[in-house]
């Protein structure tokens, strides 16, 4: 089944007479459940295209439907509802709240949807990310390795159906971008959620089930690798 539809989507920057293409026409899909990299040079257009995925940037033309819903035909109330119950995004550089805890901000995405924290589903997740005995610590109190799976537990809070992941182990050592992968793909495989994860890493990419190469704003390449 299709989660995931890209159609002709571009992103320009500048004016008229220098435009720079970010994204240049890409069209694909995805379908549940699949573990999807995302691989190219360094200003390909990896991340501009996962943050106009996630609702977080806007296309200049193209669209982009997630479980049959036009992202961006919705109004800006509906478009941030998305983003919260929708999508989960894993930022390279953790996008932590500096005076929330680990649980606080783990479970920060509920309580802006105003809603009641699950009390069994914070602590499965806090289980899985060995974090049981970190709730009560601060950011700064944590290492590079606790404050990503922190961010990554923020993701997975509402169980969206689709979760992207932007270099998530992109300041990590090699064992702890080797437990982020690991962490995604149990949540890929145990609750069949739809990972798409950007890497220059290809020993992570090629654990995914399919790898899409972007060059200069294009799908180059478009390859499954495993089922």
């Amino acid at each position: 089944m299709e989660i995931l539809r890209v159609e002709n989507l571009r992103k320009t920057y500048g004016n008229h007479d220098t435009p720079v293409h970010a994204l240049d026409d890409v069209t694909f899909s995805v379908e549940k459940g699949e573990f999807v990299a995302i691989i190219g040079p360094s200003g390909s257009g990896k991340s501009t295209l996962l943050h106009i995925l996630g609702g977080v940037d806007t296309p200049t033309s193209g669209k982009v439907y997630v479980n049959d819903t036009d992202v961006y035909a919705q109004n800006p109330d509906q478009l941030a509802i998305f983003r919260r119950r929708q999508v989960g995004l894993v930022y390279q550089f953790y996008n932590l709240i500096p005076v929330l805890n680990a649980a606080e901000n783990i479970t920060l995405p509920v309580l802006l949807d105003r809603r009641q924290v699950n009390p069994e589903r914070l602590q499965e997740l806090l289980q899985i990310l060995n974090l049981t005995d970190r709730t009560e610590f601060l950011p700064n109190q944590l290492s590079g390795g606790q404050q990503q799976r922190v961010s990554l537990g923020r993701a997975l809070i509402n169980a969206p159906a689709l979760v992207l992941a932007d270099e998530p182990t992109g300041n990590l050592n090699s064992k702890d971008s080797q437990n982020i992968i690991d962490l995604l793909k149990h949540s890929n495989e145990k609750y069949q959620q739809t990972m798409i994860v950007i890497t220059h890493e290809e020993n992570i990419a090629l654990q995914a089930h399919r790898i899409i190469s972007i060059e200069d704003g294009k799908i180059a390449k478009d390859e499954v690798i495993r089922r």
